[in-house]
């Protein structure tokens, strides 16, 4: 078990430039309610299952366990419906930032996420970062299944 404590921000494109490559992720929710749901990702050709529990966007009990690809595939077909996104890995003031590009019906949104140790840790912020989305739930891809970004 690991508490996730990570902030999210809508990023202004024009001052972005993304790396060249970056990693095709698939995931879909056999299950969610309230504070609680059940991920299958399929990214890096390994699949994973994802529980998280709690209902603060900022931080959250996430256990995640790698299973095999033939399980993931299975159970991601299971799902209604799926997040398609190209996660870009860049690395600014000793931090690691993860700029997901979404595609399908929320393409046009782009977040940046950063994994920090507590709530309060101090971090210095990229230019290209726009406005801070934490606290809003309808930015977490489990809410993003459910309405996409597309039909704000």
């Amino acid at each position: 078990m690991a508490t996730e404590i990570e902030r999210k921000y809508l990023i202004n494109e024009n001052l972005l430039n993304l790396p060249t490559e970056g990693n095709r992720i698939v995931q879909g929710y056999l299950w969610s309610e309230k504070g609680k749901s059940l991920r299958i990702r399929i990214t890096k050709g390994k699949g994973f299952l994802t529980i998280k529990t709690g209902t603060n966007p900022l931080s959250r009990l996430e256990y995640e366990y790698e299973i095999p690809m033939t399980d993931a595939e299975e159970l991601l077909a299971q799902c209604e419906k799926k997040i398609e996104k190209t996660r870009f890995l860049i690395e600014f003031a000793g931090m690691c930032w993860e700029v997901d590009v979404f595609e399908g019906e929320n393409k046009g949104l782009i977040m940046a996420e950063i994994e920090l140790e507590s709530a309060n840790q101090e971090f210095e912020k990229p230019e290209w970062l726009g406005k801070e989305v934490t606290e809003d739930k309808r930015y977490l891809n489990v809410n993003l299944i459910n309405q996409p970004y597309s039909l704000w």
